[in-house]
């Protein structure tokens, strides 16, 4: 199974000028923005909205902080206004990999091609 990977920016709105511009990666099986606690203070002051528990892939319990609001735009689709989710990470030969959960890619009406390896608009919203 191939990786998709999109260019994201992601704005504190209550702090002109507090941004992050990532490439993150698709993860269908994630449902916030996740982000390094080591870039927290890029976004400058967010509030803190809830400490969560979280079961990773490998089935690992771990803790995030949830916090917000900000503006999240995926490289070719709408903005969106929502909440990113701050872990401790370990970066991968030096480089964090921030990941795109499904709560996001909905919001920005972007679905997954996995034949074409991107995220593709969706032209409706669901409302069944």
């Amino acid at each position: 199974m191939g990786r998709i990977v999109a260019s994201v920016k992601i704005d504190n709105i209550a702090e002109s000028g507090q941004s992050i511009r990532c490439d993150a990666l698709v993860d269908t099986g994630t449902s916030y923005m996740v982000l390094p606690n080591a870039w927290r203070e890029h976004l400058g002051e967010l509030e803190e909205i809830e400490t969560v528990e979280l079961e990773t892939a490998t089935q690992e319990t771990v803790e995030g902080v949830v916090c917000g609001p900000v503006r999240i735009q995926i490289e070719g689709f709408r903005p969106i206004y929502n909440e990113v989710l701050f872990l401790d990470m370990e970066p991968s030969e030096g480089t964090y990999e921030p990941l795109i959960g499904y709560i996001i890619l909905e919001q920005c009406q972007a679905a997954v091609d996995m034949l074409g390896h991107r995220l593709i608009r969706v032209k409706r919203a669901d409302l069944k």
